[in-house]
């Protein structure tokens, strides 16, 4: 992370408070809360661009730069990276503004990995309405 980094442009795809039942005894934020946050926010902006349900079926890569406190609003950015046939790949940027100090700081990144699917649950072309 470079300090000319800035928020992401546009509204969060989820902005939650992290609370204490999401900690553990030294305070700090559990990283699968996070992750699943991230899942959510990914999963949101995949099922818009499919149009209907989706699933996650993989995390490429994803990296802790700093702990999330009891307290903190968390942030989730997503964007699109690529689409094929029946998956969708989106980076999720989490940001952090402390209670302590209002400037946002990126915390986490990382790209998920959606497949569209059907009413059967089977993957289905993203291009093409659920049946």
């Amino acid at each position: 992370m470079t300090a000319s980094e800035s928020v992401p442009p546009g509204e969060p795809a989820i902005r939650i408070i992290a609370m204490p039942a999401d900690a553990n005894p030294s305070g700090d934020i559990f990283g699968g809360w996070i992750m699943s946050m991230m899942d959510m926010a990914g999963g949101t902006t995949a099922f818009r661009r499919a149009g209907g349900r989706v699933a996650t079926v993989a995390v490429e890569t994803i990296e802790f730069h700093r702990p999330v406190t009891i307290g903190d609003e968390v942030s989730c950015y997503t964007e699109i990276l690529r689409v094929g046939r029946s998956s969708i790949a989106v980076r999720v940027d989490v940001w952090v503004r402390s209670m302590r100090d209002g400037d946002p700081v990126k915390v986490t990144e990382g790209v998920f990995t959606f497949v569209a699917l059907d009413a059967n649950k089977r993957p289905r072309p993203v291009d093409q309405p659920p049946a």
